[in-house]
């Protein structure tokens, strides 16, 4: 929600510094100052959305997933040799598959040609897709780490 909302901030704020002609029948700076109030009331309910969900888990005792990005990006393909031990379902890895040939794929549910509207269900499914990415793999790396740690343990 929060990357959703920046993009609609950034193509608000180009529609207004770039755009001279109308939109959808509408003057630029209105379609542009909609976009830009649409992406801040976007962003806001996505940090909302996120500190209640970080509560919720805390107050019910699920683990944090851990790593940055990086450490998350080079467990990915860990993650995915481990699956069956990780406990990975394939229908999520099918599912991932899916939403990387519906990116790449000529085929739209909503042509580009369509102003706007036409590139947010590509930057939906690509938000969703490294959300679900980044969980799974912050998830893998802490199982990992623990599954070191009882190793260690073992006389």
């Amino acid at each position: 929600m929060i990357f959703f909302g920046g993009f609609l901030a950034v193509l608000g704020l180009s529609t207004l510094v770039w755009r001279d002609a109308e939109v959808v029948g509408l003057p630029p700076a209105a379609v542009g100052v909609a976009l830009l109030v649409l992406g801040a009331a976007g962003i806001a309910l996505g940090l909302l959305r996120r500190a209640r969900r970080r509560r919720a888990r805390i107050a019910a005792g699920e683990p944090e997933p851990m790593g940055s990005v990086l450490d998350r990006a080079r467990a990915l393909p860990r993650m995915l040799r481990a699956r069956k031990d990780y406990g990975l379902p394939a229908t999520r890895v099918a599912t991932w598959a899916f939403a990387l040939v519906y990116l790449v794929s000529p085929v739209d549910v909503l042509p580009e040609l369509l102003p706007v509207i036409g590139v947010t269900d590509d930057a939906g499914v690509l938000v969703w897709l490294l959300t679900s990415l980044s969980a799974a793999a912050g998830g893998y790396l802490r199982w990992e780490s623990e599954r070191r740690g009882h190793r260690a343990r073992r006389p």
